[in-house]
Parts: C-alpha cells; structure tokens; sequence
C-alpha cells in the first residue's frame, strides 16, 4: 500500500492507497514542531483501530507546502515502517509538466499535484481548477498538461478570521449557507454576516471563472477539490466536476511514476 502525506498550512491529510483507491485517511493540524515520535503515536494507533498493519505500507510519499514539516515525516517514513520518502517534485518525483509562468519553482505543491491529477483524469481539454484551502487558487491548465497561471484569493474562513479580528463587536460564526437562502439581505448582524461571507464568496468564484473563460477563449472545465467544494456546489452552476481528492490522487499518482522511474534506471 502506499502512504500518502499531504502537509497543508492548516492540516495535514494521512491517506492509505490500495490500487489508486483510498482505503482509509485521517487528519490532523499542521504544526511544523509535531516529531516524528508524536506522529507514530497517533497514525499507528488509527492504523491498528481501522484494522491496518504498517508493514503493508510499501511506499510513502510527501508533499508539503510548509517546509519546517518535512524532516519530522522523513524521519517517521525511516523510523517507523522502514521507508525513504518520496518527496513530491524532487529527485525521482519531479512534477513531470511543463510551467508556462515567469517563475515555476513558485508553484505550490498542491497546485501542481492538481494540475497533474486533473490532466490525468481530463486530457485533452482545457481545465480551470479551484482548490479551497487555507487560501483558495484558480489554475488554468492548458490540454497538453502545461500550467499556464491562475490567481490566488484568501481562503474563506481566513476571510471570516480578519472580519472578526478587525471589527470588535461581529460575533464569531461558523461558515454555512445563509438561514435567508437565496436572499442577500439580511434583518440581523448575524445573517448579514453570513450573507456577506457566503454569498459574497460565491459572487468572487463566479466573477474570476467568468473571467478566466473569456481570456483562455476556448471552452474550459472547471473543476473543484478541497474541503468546501461539495458546499459550494450545491449553491453555484459554476462546476462542472468536484473531486474531494485531486491533490490525494495526484501523490498516487506521481508515487507510481516515481517508482517507474527507480525501475528504469535499475534494469539500465
């Protein structure tokens, strides 16, 4: 089986492949002081509870986009199941596609693990991909793989944070859909809070998509990852696809194009 670590600025995801399919994931904070010891304590015990042993894990792979968090993994790959990690866009894991930007070593390993996914999954078409993280990113990829741009806008609970940080007497809410539904005008603070934060959001994802279409000039799929993709679905026509897993499944992805690679040079 393979491991795959998906290290964010908010949370890091575990998720155990089996043939392309994810057979368990488990979710903790991202704390760059977490050691490797803190993290075998926790992952083993989740793996043993859901009937997992850690020798089945043949292949662990990394992707991160906090630096400081990268040798603790590292290290629990060595330690605890015996493993040197594969590290996505390095060595063996490199992203494999072109970047048509002014500066591609910038790009975010999330970023590119979705342009990798999505052109594996949709080849040959026009992709405008959104991933709801810590931030939210809109990126363009062109149908043969190459990323050509896109735009980055804070994430909406980051947005929800510095409303509330910076205005002492809004109350701390939770992101949802509005009680008003569809309305846009709300007879309370909290309701127009909600209505501000949410549909105002939706507002900016439609306007930058409408845009990104025109200036590409051809058809284009959107497609959505990240964890309020679903939320938002049901309350846009905007997606044509949403995919919970596209950044997962491009470390599946790249891990197996990695080991191809390590065979390869082997047999040469």
């Amino acid at each position: 089986m393979l491991l795959a670590v998906d290290v964010g600025n908010t949370n890091v995801v575990f998720a155990l492949y089996e043939d392309r399919a994810i057979r368990a994931r488990w979710r903790v904070a991202t704390d760059p002081r977490r050691t490797a010891d803190e993290y075998a304590v926790w992952l083993l015990q989740l793996m043993q509870i859901q009937g997992f042993d850690r020798a089945a894990v043949e292949t662990m792979i990394i992707s991160t986009v906090v630096p400081r968090a990268l040798h603790n993994l590292q290290l629990l790959a060595d330690k605890y199941f015996g493993l040197t990690a594969i590290v996505a866009g390095q060595g063996d894991a490199e992203w494999g596609f072109r970047a048509d930007v002014d500066e591609p070593r910038s790009l975010g390993a999330d970023r590119a693990l979705n342009v990798i996914a999505g052109h594996e999954a949709w080849p040959g078409q026009h992709l405008i991909i959104i991933d709801f993280g810590t931030a939210t990113t809109f990126d363009w990829v062109d149908p043969e793989g190459t990323y050509k741009g896109g735009s980055i806008a804070p994430g909406i609970n980051l947005s929800l944070d510095a409303l509330v940080s910076a205005a002492a007497k809004l109350p701390r809410i939770a992101v949802s859909v509005p009680r008003g539904g569809d309305s846009v005008i709300g007879r309370n603070t909290e309701d127009q809070m909600h209505i501000g934060v949410f549909w105002g959001y939706v507002a900016m994802m439609e306007g930058l998509i409408a845009r990104m279409r025109r200036e590409i000039g051809e058809p284009a799929l959107v497609i959505a990852t990240g964890g309020l993709a679903v939320l938002f679905d049901r309350h846009t026509e905007i997606f044509d696809h949403v995919d919970a897993d596209l950044t997962l499944d491009g470390m599946a992805l790249l891990a197996e194009r990695a080991a191809s690679v390590r065979r390869n040079r082997t047999t040469e």
